[in-house]
């Protein structure tokens, strides 16, 4: 596995789609993932400090998890299938039970701001994503 870092966001209001891209953490390896509007926002909103006066989606998704006295450990982007990405979230519970839940790289992604867990692409998926890039 891979780790990566968000390297930036793509917006473009006048489109439904919208990408970010993940940066290999120690190499120059680029995976671009096409998400939607309402999960970029969510993104840059809170890597942009900006508090709404409600909880987003995501940020109800992660007081949930911290209730339950669980935490994120990880997201494993997994498979790239029908040009789609597949995910995981890892999830560790107060008693040390671990729980993996399917999930959106871009539901994962907008979580793993709030927390700061690391994120990491199977290698097998970045190259099928360079393949198909290219």
């Amino acid at each position: 596995m891979i780790e990566m870092e968000l390297n930036k966001i793509i917006i473009d209001e006048k489109r439904q789609d919208q990408i970010i891209v993940l940066k290999e953490k120690n190499g120059d390896r680029l995976l671009p993932i096409v998400i939607g509007l309402l999960e970029a926002s969510s993104i840059k909103m809170k890597l942009s400090g900006v508090n709404p006066p409600r909880p987003l989606t995501h940020d109800l998704l992660y007081s949930i998890i911290d209730a339950l006295k669980a935490k994120v450990e990880k997201i494993v982007i997994d498979k790239l299938e029908n040009n789609t990405f597949h995910a995981k979230l890892f999830l560790k519970t107060e008693s040390g039970e671990s729980r993996i839940i399917d999930a959106r790289p871009s539901d994962s992604i907008a979580l793993c701001v709030r927390v700061k867990a690391p994120v990491f692409v199977e290698e097998e998926v970045v190259e099928q994503s360079a393949k198909s890039n290219t």
